[in-house]
């Protein structure tokens, strides 16, 4: 993130966002992935900012969407119907009915019951869905518990011990078409091993389904890439290299098998900040508040997760001082760090919460009717 780029006057709080940032980025994951014939679909929930979509589209990356307007905003911004994948454990019957109008790529499928549904509005509008079955591996990601998806028994994906009734059950189905699974064990994974674990769980699944002679086209390994919050100055680009070099490694795809990948907050994350100003500084018997203009409202990680993300002072050069860094919402839970350690701080100050381009601004809501921080960027975007 070059902060050197701002404008001599930040409204706060906002999100700043660094496009040369994002475009090395992109570049990085197209190096990275084309050796290999990967499929890269950008996982919209991440940030569905216009401007940021528009950039990704143009790099040929699809869309992995879970709602209805997600789709509609990725097919605005560029990414192509045959490159958008729609998960989601909860598709509404009208999502599902806009997705098969607009004759999407695939839907990754949760359960047999949605599966079912779908083959009811498909054949209801003379259409046949492609569906990949996303699979619960149970394989542990070693992240928060919030955002680990691939462990039993949670809401996400048809469970090892259900996955050939299911099959067997779809294969029955008229209006369905199964072209692959779909894996996602969760997000923050910065433990390459863990993805070597997915690759040889999912090498005995397909061991199994291939003992069946079914052999399906496509397998799709989700995201869950990481990125360092501690220090976004260091690695502000996640190590894409060895990420697709494990599946590389250890999957062993069938003849002409396409794989694909759904990445988010490793493309986008450390492209944004959220900037704020300190309203004032308060002082306690023992600890030092720096009260900030921006609040959960804007970024709701630490307090729904207790995400950790680092904060600094871009004003002050003063002596270091120790501060429990908060927002004025009207919860104890409106904080972004304790004991941060800052430069002396003082009202008026400006700060920068780095790597919030992922599951902030996206994240956002109008929680105590607070306006919604507007976005602003490194550079005019050209459209």
């Amino acid at each position: 993130m070059q902060l050197s780029h701002l404008p001599s006057h930040v409204p706060t709080p906002c999100y700043f966002y660094d496009l040369v940032l994002l475009e090395k980025t992109l570049q990085t994951v197209q190096a990275a992935s084309s050796p290999y014939g990967y499929h890269i679909h950008y996982a919209i929930k991440a940030n569905a900012n216009p401007v940021l979509l528009r950039r990704i589209s143009r790099y040929g990356l699809g869309a992995d969407c879970v709602s209805g307007n997600e789709i509609q905003r990725a097919l605005e911004c560029g990414f192509p119907a045959d490159g958008i994948v729609y998960a989601g454990v909860g598709k509404s019957d009208i999502e599902i009915e806009q997705a098969l109008q607009r004759d999407i790529f695939c839907f990754n499928c949760e359960s047999l019951p949605e599966i079912h549904v779908i083959d009811e509005i498909a054949g209801r509008m003379g259409k046949k869905a492609r569906i990949a079955i996303r699979v619960n591996p149970n394989v542990d990601a070693h992240t928060h518990h919030y955002i680990t998806t691939g462990i039993e028994e949670n809401k996400f994906g048809i469970y090892l011990y259900d996955l050939k009734h299911v099959i067997t059950e779809v294969l029955q189905l008229t209006h369905i078409e199964l072209i692959g699974l779909h894996f996602h064990i969760g997000s923050q994974i910065t433990d390459m091993s863990v993805f070597r674990g997915l690759c040889i769980r999912a090498n005995e699944i397909q061991q199994a389904m291939k003992e069946r002679g079914l052999l399906l086209p496509h397998i799709n390994f989700g995201g869950g890439l990481g990125i360092d919050y501690n220090e976004p100055y260091r690695t502000p680009i996640a190590d894409f290299k060895s990420y697709f070099a494990t599946f590389a490694q250890f999957f062993e795809p069938e003849p002409h098998q396409q794989i694909h990948f759904e990445l988010g907050r490793s493309i986008v994350a450390h492209c944004g900040d959220l900037l704020a100003r300190v309203l004032y500084v308060k002082e306690g018997k023992k600890r030092k508040f720096a009260i900030l203009d921006a609040g959960m409202n804007d970024l709701l990680r630490p307090a729904l997760y207790q995400a950790f993300h680092k904060i600094e002072n871009l004003s002050s050069q003063e002596p270091e001082e120790k501060y429990d860094v908060v927002g004025p919402i009207c919860e104890s839970a409106d904080c972004f760090g304790k004991d941060v350690t800052l430069p002396q701080t003082h009202r008026g100050d400006l700060i920068a919460i780095h790597s919030c381009g992922a599951y902030g601004e996206t994240m956002a809501s109008r929680y105590n009717l607070r306006d919604l921080a507007p976005a602003i960027f490194s550079e005019t975007e050209k459209d």
